[in-house]
């Protein structure tokens, strides 16, 4: 009798291990794999991602953490592994980082252009004119012009319109701030500025600013994404990045951001419809 008891004692042990180890077993397949990206404040500020992030969270059962800086500290945070993935727009910026071995993989996703935004009353008068007349016209007029100042990818596109190199005047002003910051500063002085239309656009009803330049191909502003090396950084998760560059150029995230809209605008082009990835 004692035999039996300890027999079914030790089979109701069993049971009971093999339940908690299923239970735990359960518990790490159901538990969500982290991301770690580092984006542009402008691909923050135009409201995309928030349209884009929760169906990858939900097909990946991931949780996507964003760091939104310019673009020069992105891809700071790519070189020294501090996130599995960079989406930015400073294309010569992004092919160095992947020709230093920075990057395992890039592919373009998106594409939208830069404007000149100012005062109602354009001071300097460039209105429908191109950037190479609106430029020369706002400095040797002396107007405010606030500058992102912060290495970002409006930042770079902006000074190569200076011909390479920053200007220097009095009422030229560097915000330091990313490209959200910087159009309210320019509201608040009367100024203009270097904006992404899509952060343009989602600030429009904010800001009193009005869009004066004409589109030119000189403006175009093309998005990449790169995963982060895992030769170089063993602890980035380069799968789970390949699989969100993945998802990126795909039909359905590509379609989302074709019918991104404010206002009855389109904010950006896809750049992989009716393509094969």
């Amino acid at each position: 009798m004692k035999q039996w008891i300890l027999g079914a004692l030790l089979t109701l042990a069993c049971f009971s291990l093999l339940g908690c180890k299923a239970k735990e077993e359960g518990q790490k397949s159901t538990k969500k794999q982290i991301l770690r990206i580092a984006v542009t404040t402008s691909t923050r500020d135009s409201g995309l991602l928030k349209k884009l992030l929760p169906v990858f969270e939900k097909d990946q059962n991931a949780e996507v953490q964003v760091l939104a800086v310019g673009t020069g500290k992105a891809l700071k945070l790519g070189e020294m592994g501090e996130v599995d993935a960079v989406v930015v727009h400073a294309k010569k910026s992004e092919e160095a980082f992947m020709k230093a071995g920075f990057g395992s993989r890039r592919v373009d996703v998106m594409v939208n252009y830069f404007v000149i935004v100012g005062p109602k009353n354009d001071p300097a008068k460039i209105e429908g004119l191109s950037v190479s007349e609106s430029l020369p016209k706002i400095q040797n007029g002396n107007f405010k012009f606030i500058s992102r100042g912060d290495n970002s990818g409006t930042h770079k596109k902006e000074i190569s319109l200076w011909g390479g190199s920053a200007p220097k005047w009095d009422n030229y002003i560097k915000s330091g701030q990313g490209m959200g910051a910087t159009l309210i500063m320019a509201d608040q002085m009367n100024a203009y500025t270097l904006a992404d239309i899509g952060t343009y656009l989602k600030m429009i009803e904010k800001l009193a600013l009005k869009r004066l330049n004409k589109k030119e191909p000189k403006l175009l502003n093309p998005y990449g994404a790169m995963v982060v090396n895992p030769v170089k950084h063993p602890k980035a998760k380069a799968k789970l990045a390949g699989q969100f560059l993945d998802f990126l150029i795909s039909e359905k995230a590509q379609r989302m951001i074709g019918e991104y809209k404010i206002n009855n605008k389109t904010l950006f082009e896809p750049l992989h419809l009716n393509k094969k990835n």
